[in-house]
């Protein structure tokens, strides 16, 4: 990048940081940190935990967002003092120096900028994310284990924790079904654009014959909702199941029925939990599940009424195949959605999935 060109990309970074400025409320948002951090001095503070963690998260969040924006004006000014002296030097190392810090800040605004842009109702929640292969019974089974390397290295790359609710492994390779809860902020405002069918294309490692196999996958995205979340769900409503849990786990594996599969009988939605070792918190965690289920048709149902209002044609569900990974005979994962490709199939099987969530978002927020 030319000296003349970086004197546009910090005035355009200018523009964007006051726009940033505009929209934070920043005044607003250090005075509600202060009340959340006064209350966090009382001595009955942890009188009730729940409530407790709320405030904390409330000001883990504050304090994030308030930090990345001071830490950008700060890296700002240090760049226009850099290209101050670049001007007026002629120093190429300086020079050189400048251009690197200004391509990664450049890509650090976009990250924040998204960041804020996350805004919907629940975006900052956690994240339940369910992995169900199609029919191909192994092929399948074993691209939803692709799948689920592919989240957890994201996640994990993100500074999110990942917990397996559920895991119901393949009877030869791969898994039958996958419940995992990433916890982080933004969780589900990020994976919600994950949500649908993934379509693999390779030759099959389980053909003798080394034919090309075609294997669907769908992904389903909700929001870990909160216990005081106005969702009625009535107990005659629902059919509670206990089972012995499976997989790897402990002692208490095959040994106590404290997995519990819930259905909901006027949806058919159904939920499982074998991660805990009691039942009561198995039960508590799969009532969670149901209410972020519940929430999650709700507003598909709104966007279906809204979708034919406006006269389009959206499918939702099984169908809907939102990404194709192609690994033979040429390498590349395209998302139909954005028309977002991306070469690397190894590096988006790594975890390299942002192209696409970023690409994803942007277009809905336009």
């Amino acid at each position: 990048m030319e000296l003349a060109e970086i004197r546009n990309e910090l005035e355009k970074i200018a523009s964007t940081i006051e726009n940033f400025r505009g929209s934070l409320d920043l005044d607003v948002k250090e005075e509600r940190l202060r009340e959340l951090e006064q209350r966090m001095t009382d001595p009955q503070f942890w009188d009730k935990q729940d409530e407790a963690q709320k405030v904390i998260n409330e000001s883990n969040q504050l304090k994030e967002v308030i930090n990345s924006f001071r830490s950008m004006e700060e890296r700002y000014e240090n760049m226009e003092v850099s290209y101050e002296l670049v001007r007026e030097e002629n120093d190429q190392e300086l020079f050189d120096d400048l251009n690197e810090e200004l391509t990664s800040f450049m890509k650090d605004v976009d990250a924040f900028e998204l960041q804020l842009l996350l805004s919907e109702p629940y975006d900052a929640n956690n994240a339940i994310l369910e992995l169900h292969p199609g029919a191909g019974g192994t092929e399948s089974q074993d691209w939803a284990s692709m799948l689920l390397r592919m989240y957890q290295r994201w996640a994990e790359d993100r500074g999110f924790k990942v917990e397996t609710i559920d895991y119901l492994p393949g009877e030869e390779a791969g898994v039958k079904s996958v419940t995992l809860l990433i916890k982080g902020h933004n969780a589900y405002g990020y994976l919600k654009a994950e949500k649908g069918v993934h379509r693999l294309v390779r030759i099959s490692p389980f053909d003798s014959s080394g034919r090309r196999h075609t294997s669907f996958v769908s992904c389903d995205v909700t929001p870990e909702m909160s216990d005081d979340v106005d969702i009625e769900i009535r107990s005659e409503d629902i059919k509670v199941d206990t089972y012995r849990a499976s997989g790897a786990g402990g002692q208490h594996v095959n040994t106590t029925d404290s997995a519990i599969r819930i259905t909901h009988l006027p949806t058919n939605i159904v939920v499982t939990c074998q991660n805990e070792r009691s039942q009561i918190k198995n039960r508590e965690a799969a009532m969670k599940m149901l209410k972020s289920k519940l929430y999650q048709l709700e507003i598909e149902k709104q966007q279906q009424e809204l979708a034919e209002i406006r006269g389009e044609q959206k499918e939702i569900g099984w169908g809907s195949q939102i990404r194709s990974y192609v690994f033979h005979p040429y390498s590349m994962v395209k998302d139909h959605r954005t028309n977002t490709e991306v070469g690397n199939t190894q590096a988006v099987m790594d975890g390299e999935i942002d192209p696409f969530i970023d690409a994803y978002l942007r277009l809905q927020i336009k």
